[in-house]
């Protein structure tokens, strides 16, 4: 089984929402394991929080006064989007923007990028995939934290064309 085929296999458990695959041949044994279900709770429990502390805060007035300026501030980027391509991961595993901890991000903010170069590293399975640009252009904005879980599909860079 190559990696391609194994890539595959992970697209395809996340697809089916499978909690646990294992398959088995003469020289050769891999089990991938979904936790699904402990991911929506986390976000099931961050916005409860946050609805929670807002109200019961006298703090209330800030966040409020702050939110009105971030959906402002999306308004443009979502419309600005639009010519952008979007580039999304294609396995659930951990966004890394380097090869180690004391190297350079793979790319910034800013920097041209052609097609084939390393754009991060996906962690899947104790397996290291880079994810290489599909276009040539411009990194416009990275979507996601270093060392951050991600998930099948999720975006991770807007790039201009």
């Amino acid at each position: 089984m190559n990696l391609n085929e194994i890539q595959d296999l992970i697209k395809f458990v996340a697809k089916q929402k499978v909690t646990e695959v294992e398959i088995e041949k003469k020289d050769f044994k891999i089990t991938i394991k979904s936790e699904k279900e402990e991911v929506h709770v986390a976000h099931v429990a961050a916005p409860a929080t946050v609805q929670v502390a807002a109200p019961a805060a006298p703090i209330a007035p800030a966040p409020v006064a702050t939110s009105p300026a971030a959906p402002a501030a999306e308004a443009p980027k979502t419309e600005d989007t639009s010519n952008y391509i979007t580039v999304k991961s294609p396995m659930i595993g951990t966004f890394y923007r380097s090869s180690g901890p004391d190297a350079d991000a793979f790319v910034n903010v800013g920097d041209s990028i052609k097609e084939g170069d390393v754009l991060c590293i996906v962690e899947a399975m104790k397996l290291f995939n880079e994810i290489e640009a599909e276009v040539s252009g411009k990194i416009v904005k990275v979507l996601v934290d270093d060392a951050s879980p991600i998930e099948f599909d999720q975006p991770l860079f807007l790039i201009e064309p």
